[in-house]
C-alpha cells in the first residue's frame, strides 16, 4: 500500500475532526483551474487501458496524483458548486441524484451518494456510491459499494469492497480485514489489495446495536435485530446461576464481605484495577514473566465474572424476604432474581451502562477483598498455631515437675510432722527465734504490713477515639498548613511551585504511621486514631491516603462530609476506619 492509499485511509479521521468546516481554500489562484484543465486532458492512447507505473517514476507519479486531486478540490471550491457538506452523526446521510456536495460523511451511520460529490465517508456504517466522486469513497467498520466513476481510491476497513458493472476506479481498491468482490465489467486503473483478507458480512447486527444501544448509553434495547445481544445476556445470566450452584459457600462469603465493608470493597476494586496493568507491565519487563501474563489475564477475567454473580446474588437477596427458607434461600435463586432486575435496568438509557459498570467494579472489589481477608485469616491462624506449640510443651513440662514435687512432699510430710512430737513437748521461747535479716545498707526498709504502697507516677492519658472529635474548619486549617509545607518543599526542589497530590498523599500516609498526625495536625493538636483502638499501621495509613482521592474526586464532597456527619468523619475516614480527635494540652500527639 503506497503513501497515497494511506492518505485516503486517514480521510475518515480528518473528516471526523473537521467535518463542520470542510471546504476548499478560497485563496487558490484562478489559474489553477485552467492549469488543471490543461494538464489533466487524457490522450486517446490512455482511454480504456490500465495504467502501469514504472518503478523509477513512481515518486513523480504520486506527487502528480496528489497535485491533481488538490487542484480538483480547488476547482470545486472556486466554482461554488460543491462547497457544501452533508454531515450526519448517529444517522444516515444521502445525496440524491442531481445534487452536489463537497463531502458526504456519516458517523455511526451509512452514507449514500447518487449525486456529484468529492468525498464519501462512513464510520461504523456502509458507503454506497452510484454517482461520480472526485476523490475517495471510504468506510470504517462497514462495506463499500461502488457503481460509478471514482477519481481516487476505494477503501474499506474491517469490511468488504464490491464494484458494480459501471465502476471505474482511477486509484487503488483496498480492503482491510475484508474481501474485494469485482464485477467483470468493472475497471480499476490502480492496484487491488486485500490486507488480511476476511469476510465479516454486512455487519448490520453491529450497526443496529450501535444505533439503538451505544448512542443511548445502554447495553440492550427492545428493537428488532438485537436477538444476539439478548441471547448473550441470558447466556451469561445462566452462567452466573451455575456459579452460584457450584460455589455457593464462596459466593455467600463474598456477599457478606460486601455487605459488611462496602467502602473497603470499592477501594480494593479501584486499587486492583490500577495495579493490574502495572503488574502485567512488570511481568513483561522481566521477560521471564511473560509466560505468566496469560494466567494473570485469566485470573482477572474469572474474578470479574465471579464478581458479577456476587452482585446479582446480593441484589436478589435484598429483594427477597430475609425470612425465605428452603429452596428459595439458595444463592442461585437470588442470582436469577437479581439478573432479571438488572436486565430491566439495561434497557434504560444512560442508566443501563451505569448499572453495568458499577456492578462490575463492585463485584470485582468484593472478590478481591474477600481473598485479602481470607489470606489474613490464614496467616493469623498459622501464627497462632506456631505460638501455641511452645506454650503447650512448657505446660506439659511444668505439670510433670509439679507431680514429682507433690509426691516428694507427701512422702516427707509425716516425717517432718513427727519430728517435733519426738522432741521435748515444751515450745521454744520467743527470744530464741532469730529476727529476720534487715535490708542491705543504703536501701530503704520494706513498708510494714498493711501500709498502702506509694502512689505511682502519673501516666499521661492515652489518645483514643473517645476524645473530642476535630471539626471541619480545624481539620481544613491543618490540611492547609500541610499543603503549604509540601508546596514549599516542591518549590525548593523543582525551583517552581508545582503541587503534586500524589506526594501530598505519600507525605500524609508516612506521617500518620510514624507520628499519628501530620505537621499541620501537630500544630492544631490533632491526631488520627482507629475506631477499634488499635494503632495505625501501614495498611490503614495507605488506605486512608488513597481514600482521600475519592473524597476529593466528587468536588471535594468527601471532605465537606465532615461538617454534616455525626461522627465528623470524612469519606476516607469511613473507608479506613479512623477518626481525627483533638489532643488535650500536655499529651504528646505521637
Amino acid at each position: 500500500m503506497n503513501i497515497n492509499v494511506l492518505a485516503r485511509l486517514s480521510v475518515a479521521l480528518v473528516l471526523l475532526c473537521t467535518a463542520p468546516d470542510i471546504h476548499a481554500d478560497s485563496t487558490a489562484p484562478a489559474a489553477g483551474s485552467s492549469g488543471y484543465a490543461a494538464s489533466s486532458a487524457p490522450t486517446p492512447a490512455d482511454d480504456g487501458e490500465q495504467r502501469v507505473d514504472e518503478p523509477e517514476s513512481s515518486d513523480r507519479h504520486d506527487h502528480f496524483d496528489r497535485h491533481h486531486r488538490t487542484e480538483r478540490r480547488g476547482r470545486h471550491g472556486w466554482d461554488g458548486r460543491r462547497d457544501n457538506n452533508l454531515v450526519s452523526i448517529g444517522h444516515d446521510s444521502k445525496l440524491a441524484a442531481g445534487e452536489q456536495a463537497n463531502s458526504v460523511v456519516s458517523i455511526l451511520g451509512s452514507s449514500t451518494s447518487e449525486g456529484d460529490a468529492v468525498d464519501v465517508v462512513s464510520i461504523l456504517g456502509n458507503t454506497r456510491v452510484s454517482g461520480p466522486v472526485a476523490d475517495s469513497a471510504v468506510s470504517v467498520l462497514g462495506n463499500t459499494y461502488v457503481d460509478s466513476k471514482i477519481d481516487g481510491d476505494v477503501v474499506a476497513v474491517i469490511g468488504s469492497v464490491e464494484l458494480g458493472p459501471h465502476a471505474e476506479i482511477n486509484g487503488d481498491v483496498v480492503a482491510v480485514l475484508g474481501a474485494v468482490r469485482r464485477d467483470p465489467a468493472a475497471i480499476v486503473h490502480g492496484s487491488v489489495q486485500d490486507v488480511i483478507a476476511g469476510e465479516f458480512g454486512e455487519l448490520s447486527w453491529l450497526h443496529t446495536w450501535i444505533r439503538h444501544c451505544l448512542l443511548y448509553g445502554r447495553p440492550l434495547a427492545l428493537v428488532p435485530g438485537l436477538g444476539w445481544a439478548w441471547g448473550m445476556a441470558l447466556g451469561f445470566l445462566a452462567f452466573y446461576a451455575l456459579l452460584a450452584l457450584v460455589c455457593r459457600e464462596s459466593l455467600s462469603r463474598c456477599v457478606q464481605t460486601f455487605e459488611a465493608q462496602p467502602g473497603r470493597t470499592l477501594l480494593a476494586a479501584i486499587l486492583a484495577m490500577l495495579l493490574s496493568p502495572v503488574l502485567i507491565v512488570l511481568l513483561c519487563v522481566t521477560v521471564i514473566g511473560i509466560a505468566a501474563v496469560p494466567f494473570v489475564a485469566v485470573i482477572l477475567l474469572c474474578a470479574s465474572l465471579f464478581g458479577k454473580a456476587v452482585m446479582l446474588a446480593w441484589l436478589g437477596g435484598r429483594i427477597m424476604s430475609r425470612s425465605a427458607a428452603g429452596p428459595l434461600s439458595h444463592p442461585a435463586i437470588a442470582v436469577l432474581i437479581g439478573g432479571v432486575v438488572v436486565l430491566a435496568c439495561y434497557v434504560v438509557p444512560v442508566l443501563g451502562f451505569l448499572v453495568y459498570k458499577l456492578l462490575g467494579i463492585l463485584g470485582f472489589g468484593a472478590v478481591v477483598y474477600t481473598l485479602i481477608l481470607a489470606a489474613r485469616a490464614h496467616q493469623a491462624a498459622k501464627t497462632t498455631t506456631s505460638a501455641s506449640a511452645p506454650a503447650s510443651a512448657s505446660g506439659a513440662a511444668a505439670s510433670a515437675r509439679g507431680g514429682t514435687a507433690g509426691s516428694t512432699t507427701s512422702a516427707s510430710g509425716p516425717a517432718s510432722a513427727s519430728a517435733p512430737a519426738s522432741a521435748s513437748g515444751t515450745a521454744a521461747p520467743v527470744d530464741a527465734i532469730p529476727p529476720p535479716p534487715g535490708p542491705p545498707p543504703g536501701q530503704p526498709a520494706d513498708p510494714a504490713p498493711g501500709t498502702p504502697p506509694p502512689a505511682a507516677a502519673a501516666q499521661p492519658p492515652s489518645v483514643t477515639a473517645s476524645m473530642p472529635r476535630a471539626g471541619f474548619w480545624l481539620r481544613m486549617a491543618a490540611l492547609f498548613l500541610d499543603v503549604l509545607l509540601v508546596g514549599f518543599a516542591m518549590s525548593v526542589l523543582q525551583h517552581h511551585f508545582s503541587m503534586n497530590l500524589l506526594l501530598l498523599a505519600i507525605y500524609g500516609a508516612v506521617m500518620w504511621k510514624l507520628r499519628g498526625s501530620t505537621v499541620g495536625g501537630i500544630v492544631c493538636d490533632l491526631k488520627v486514631v482507629r475506631v477499634d483502638g488499635r494503632p495505625v499501621d501501614w495498611e490503614t495509613a495507605i488506605v486512608r491516603a488513597l481514600g482521600c482521592f475519592l473524597s476529593l474526586a466528587v468536588a471535594g464532597l468527601g471532605f465537606i462530609w465532615i461538617a454534616f456527619d455525626d461522627a465528623q468523619q470524612a469519606w476516607h475516614d469511613k473507608i479506613a476506619g479512623t477518626v481525627v480527635v483533638r489532643v488535650p494540652k500536655g499529651v504528646p500527639p505521637g
